[in-house]
């Protein structure tokens, strides 16, 4: 005799299998979101101690590693962040708490050149020609530090770049064998910084895969 049952099993199957991805799913987020807020934690944790606001506690170093952004913002206003970073570097090379400055940056083009940028406003504070080093291939913060250890040969340095930077910059230094402090810039304000600092959680977590899964090198490794 026909059982009426066996026309609801297809059914029941595909109801069953789509609670199950959607179970899937929903632990797979919160597992992920658990994940990143962990590695980002752990990225703070492993910064403590090395992380300088004060320029008087800082140890001095024989080199300063300053990292290129664009000096205009898209709207082509000046960049904050840029500015920032020139005065903390101009305020290591005067303060003698680092006597070499390697400037970092991306030039992509000649119409896009973050080293040398960077070296013409360190000369409008004072900073000799003579004190800067540059690297026209610091597309990543990766690449900067990768290539700061092979291709610069250094081993120790002060970092220079903004408060929330600090901590993934000094994960990325370690990673490469160099021992590093940072010197953050000054703060800016929250309203015009939010966007980069939303970024930077994001950009934490390629960081870790970088280091710890993908073993990332720079796009131009020597």
């Amino acid at each position: 005799m026909h059982n009426p049952r066996q026309r609801l099993l297809p059914n029941d199957a595909a109801r069953w299998k789509r609670r199950a991805a959607g179970r899937f799913l929903r632990a797979s987020t919160y597992l992920g979101a658990c994940g990143f807020l962990l590695g980002n934690l752990w990225i703070e944790l492993r910064a403590r101690g090395r992380v300088f606001t004060d320029l008087e506690e800082l140890p001095p170093h024989e080199v300063a590693l300053v990292l290129g952004t664009s000096n205009c913002t898209h709207g082509g206003h000046a960049n904050p962040f840029f500015a920032g970073r020139i005065a903390a570097a101009a305020q290591l090379y005067h303060s003698g708490k680092a006597r070499q400055l390697l400037l970092s940056g991306a030039n992509p083009s000649p119409d896009y050149d973050e080293p040398t940028t960077m070296r013409a406003a360190l000369r409008e504070r004072g900073v000799p020609e003579s004190a800067t080093v540059l690297d026209y291939a610091g597309f990543r913060t990766l690449d900067s530090f990768a290539r700061a250890r092979e291709v610069f040969g250094v081993s120790q340095l002060i970092i220079v770049t903004d408060d929330f930077h600090a901590a993934r910059a000094i994960l990325l230094a370690r990673h490469f064998g160099i021992e590093a402090v940072a010197f953050t810039s000054e703060r800016v304000p929250f309203r015009w910084s939010k966007k980069t600092r939303g970024r930077e959680v994001l950009a934490r977590g390629r960081a870790l895969l970088d280091v710890y899964l993908l073993r990332t090198q720079p796009r131009f490794p020597d």
